[in-house]
């Protein structure tokens, strides 16, 4: 499936034992027909009231604590298997809510950001992490610096520019700035431009995926940032390489992502190796 491009494999594991291993993960990834941005894998309900565990798994098989277009993907894949709109699921960053709209569109409630630097979390203690010390060229006059970090279940640095995203070269930077020591679990990294209180653009290097179309958490991040150091109102257009995201920072403090999924073909795989057969065509 896909989530504006972002490519997900939506893998059911119910009523299994094992998971998906890194192994797996970075074979599924290194062939050109099977190249992911994360897994999804659907398991057995662990908690009481949710309809199952989503573990999540990135191109290089690290885990991941959260990832707003796969849970649509999610979604999406459940409500037609099942004839239902509105799911709880559980992740390793806590409970999340999805729903499908008549209009096809999903929204993922990706619960509520944080911004303290132990939570993010940060190597190093910072009062005010709307602006933290950190920067990409000379000192005198770097390419990038002081992102905004916040955790949406995972951890986002959001550099603030005047203009194009695709003017930086973040293929390069994403790297380094994905694994500096600031950041001990990693980070995502994003370039953002407000083009208005409604409507940001971004572009993101996705901790253990790389450049994407499209990263959920990203744009909620991107947002909530906006917001909170008053370049944006709560509510917004994130338009992403792949398209449009509306995220809202609602009253209650959570977190809404709304945007489309789709389906793209089926097939099997062995959780332990990676290997895998694509199903014939209905």
């Amino acid at each position: 499936m896909n989530g504006l491009g972002n490519q997900i494999i939506v893998a059911d594991m119910r009523g299994r034992r094992d998971r998906v291993t890194p192994e797996a993960a970075i074979a599924i990834n290194a062939r050109a027909e099977t190249k992911f941005d994360q897994i999804m894998a659907i398991h057995d309900s662990r908690t009481p009231g949710t309809a199952n565990y989503i573990e999540i798994i990135n191109s290089d098989g690290s885990r991941a604590q959260a990832c707003g277009n796969g849970m649509r993907c999610v979604v999406q894949s459940l409500s037609v298997e099942q004839g239902r709109q509105r799911f709880t699921f559980e992740t390793v960053a806590g409970i999340l809510f999805g729903e499908e709209a008549e209009d096809g569109l999903i929204t993922v409630d990706m619960g509520t950001p944080k911004f303290a630097w132990y939570e993010i979390p940060l190597s190093e203690e910072f009062a005010d992490t709307r602006a933290v010390e950190l920067q990409i060229g000379p000192i005198d006059a770097p390419v990038l610096h002081s992102p905004s970090v916040a955790s949406m279940g995972n951890p986002h640095a959001t550099f603030w520019v005047k203009d194009d995203v695709w003017s930086y070269a973040l293929d390069r930077f994403g790297p380094l700035l994905e694994n500096h020591p600031l950041f001990p679990e990693r980070a995502n990294i994003s370039i953002a431009n407000v083009a208005a209180p409604d409507r940001i653009i971004l572009r993101t290097w996705e901790r253990g995926a790389g450049l994407t179309e499209a990263c959920g958490t990203a744009a909620c991040a991107a947002l909530v940032n906006g917001a909170r150091t008053r370049r944006t109102a709560r509510k917004a257009t994130v338009i992403v390489p792949g398209g449009d995201l509306v995220v809202e920072w609602q009253a209650d403090d959570h977190v809404t992502l709304t945007g489309p999924a789709e389906f793209e073909w089926r097939g099997e795989f062995d959780p332990a190796t990676g290997a895998w057969t694509r199903a014939e065509a209905a």
